[in-house]
C-alpha cells in the first residue's frame, strides 16, 4: 500500500489521506490497481471509507501489532532538545552493543544514517514501514522525535510507546498552533500512548504532561524525581550531579545536560548497565553544537531557530569565557511572525554583536522577514545582510582573539527554501570553505 502517488508502482494499491482527485488519477497512471479513498469514482478497483487515516491506522495496527511487541518504542516530544535528546540516547546504546533505531530531524537511523526525512515525524505508512525495518534489523529499541504536527495529523496511528518523554515548551509553530495552549495540548497527547512518562521538572508546563494514568517521573535543576546540579563546565565539557552522583561529559552547556539525562534515567529504568567513562566520548548530532577551530577562536554551527534555543546557546557560549560573541541568525519564511520580534531581542541583548540575515525565506521577501526581527530594536549592536553566504562571510571575518561565532538556524540542513525551491546551502560548507581562503 502507498500514500504517496508519485511512488506507486504497478499493481499497488493506493490510499488517498487528501482525497484529492488528482493525486488518485495520478496514482492510478503510475499503475495503482486498487484505490481506497473517501469518495468519487474511478477506473480501477475503489473502496470507499468514511476516513481513510482511520482506515490505515486499523490496518496497520491489525498488520503489525503482534509484530510491534518485539521492539520498545520512546517517543520525545518538545519545542527543544528533541534531537540532541534522541541522538544521544541512540548513540549510547549503540556503543554498548545493544541497537537502537533513531527517526527525527536529522534522518532515519539504525547503526548509521538509513535516509534523510522530510518531516521531523514521518507520514504514518512510512513511520510503520521503518519500525518494521528496525526490527528486521534486530533493533531493541527505538527512540523516535514526536512533532505536535505529527500529533495533529494523527501520524502515529495506533502505536504504544513504552515511554513518552516532555523535554520543554516555548514559543514556535504559532502560525499553525494559533496559541501556546493548542500547541501543549496536541504535544499532550503523545502521553495518552504511553504508561511511562519522564517530563522536564523545570518546564512551566510539566504539569500538563503529569498525567494520573502514567507513572510520572522527573528531572530537573530546580527540583524533580532526579535532581541535578552543574559542578562545573568548560571548554572540555561538563561536571555534573545527579540525586548526588556525580556525572562527566565532553558536552558542554545546561540545556545538553537536560538531554544527556534523560537517556541515564532511561538506562536506570531498563536496567543497562554501563561505564561512565562512555559519557565522555559523546557525539553531537549533525549540525548541533557542531565546533570548527578556526585559531584561538571557535565558530559554531547550530540549529537554534527559537527564541529559548537561541537564548540557550548564547548563554551557554558565555560560559567559555570568550572575549566577544558574534551570532549570525534568521527566521524562517512563511512560519511563526510573532516569535521574529523576540529572536531579534535575544539575539541583541546577549550577543557582543549580530549579523540578521535569510533563513529559508519560503515565499517570502528576505528583506521583510528582517524587518520583523528588527523593528523593535533600539540597539545598535547589529547590522543586515540578508545574503547568508555574504552574512557568514562577513562573521568570520570580523573574529578577533579568542571570539567565538554563532551561526544560527539550520544546522543540519544543506539548503535554502527560496520560493518553492530547495537551493543546496550548507553552513558548515560555508565555513569550512572560507576559513581555508
Amino acid at each position: 500500500m502507498k500514500d504517496d502517488s508519485r511512488k506507486v508502482i504497478k499493481g499497488d494499491t493506493y490510499i488517498s489521506l487528501t482525497n484529492n482527485p488528482k493525486y488518485v488519477e495520478d496514482a492510478i497512471l503510475n499503475g495503482a490497481s486498487k484505490v481506497i479513498v473517501e469518495s468519487g469514482l474511478y477506473s480501477v478497483d475503489t473502496l470507499i471509507v468514511d476516513d481513510a487515516r482511520s482506515y490505515l491506522s486499523e490496518y496497520l495496527d491489525e498488520l503489525y501489532s503482534e509484530e510491534f511487541k518485539k521492539i520498545k518504542l520512546i517517543g520525545v516530544t518538545g519545542t527543544n532538545g528533541k534531537t540532541t535528546t534522541c541522538y544521544l540516547f541512540w548513540s549510547i546504546l549503540n556503543k554498548l552493543g545493544i541497537k537502537c533505531a533513531y527517526i527525527g530531524t536529522i534522518g532515519f537511523y539504525i547503526e548509521d544514517k538509513i535516509k534523510d526525512l522530510s518531516n521531523t515525524t514521518p507520514d504514518m505508512l512510512d513511520l510503520y514501514n521503518m519500525i518494521h525495518e528496525a526490527i528486521n534489523n534486530g533493533c531493541e529499541y527505538l527512540i523516535m522525535e514526536v512533532s505536535s504536527h505529527a500529533l495533529s495529523y494523527g501520524r502515529l496511528g495506533k502505536l504504544k510507546f513504552e515511554y513518552a518523554i516532555f523535554t520543554n515548551l516555548t514559543q514556535d509553530h504559532l502560525d499553525y498552533h494559533k496559541n501556546m495552549n493548542n500547541y501543549c495540548l496536541e504535544k499532550q497527547k503523545l502521553f495518552y500512548k504511553t504508561k511511562n512518562a519522564i517530563v522536564n521538572y523545570d518546564d512551566e508546563y510539566m504539569s500538563h504532561f503529569i498525567l494520573d494514568r502514567n507513572i510520572n517521573t522527573t528531572y530537573g535543576f530546580n527540583g524533580g524525581d532526579y535532581k541535578i546540579e552543574l559542578d562545573q563546565l568548560d571548554n572540555n565539557g561538563s561536571i555534573f550531579s545527579l540525586n548526588n552522583n556525580t556525572f562527566k561529559t565532553n558536552l558542554i552547556g545546561k540545556y545538553n545536560i537536560y538531554n544527556l539525562v534523560v537517556s541515564l534515567i532511561l538506562l536506570e529504568k531498563e536496567g543497562i548497565k554501563y561505564d561512565k567513562d562512555i559519557l565522555n566520548n559523546l557525539d553531537y548530532p549533525t549540525g548541533r553544537m557542531e565546533v570548527v577551530d578556526y585559531g584561538n577562536n571557535k565558530i559554531i554551527i547550530d540549529y537554534a531557530h527559537t527564541p529559548d534555543a537561541i537564548k540557550n546557546i548564547i548563554n551557554t557560549v558565555w560560559e567559555l569565557k570568550p572575549n566577544r560573541v558574534i551570532t549570525i541568525v534568521g527566521a524562517g519564511g512563511d512560519r511563526d511572525i510573532s516569535k521574529r520580534s523576540i529572536m531579534g531581542s535575544t539575539a541583541t541583548s546577549l550577543s557582543s554583536y549580530v549579523i540578521f540575515t535569510s533563513d529559508n525565506p519560503r515565499t517570502e521577501n528576505p528583506l521583510d522577514i528582517i524587518d520583523d526581527i528588527v523593528q523593535k530594536l533600539d540597539v545598535s549592536n547589529y547590522e543586515i545582510i540578508a545574503d547568508r553566504k555574504k552574512a557568514i562571510i562577513k562573521g568570520i571575518q570580523m573574529l578577533g582573539e579568542f571570539d567565538i561565532l554563532l551561526v544560527l538556524g539550520k544546522g543540519h540542513e544543506n539548503y535554502q527554501v527560496i520560493g518553492h525551491d530547495k537551493i543546496p546551502f550548507s553552513d558548515i560548507d560555508i565555513v569550512k570553505t572560507n576559513i581555508k581562503e
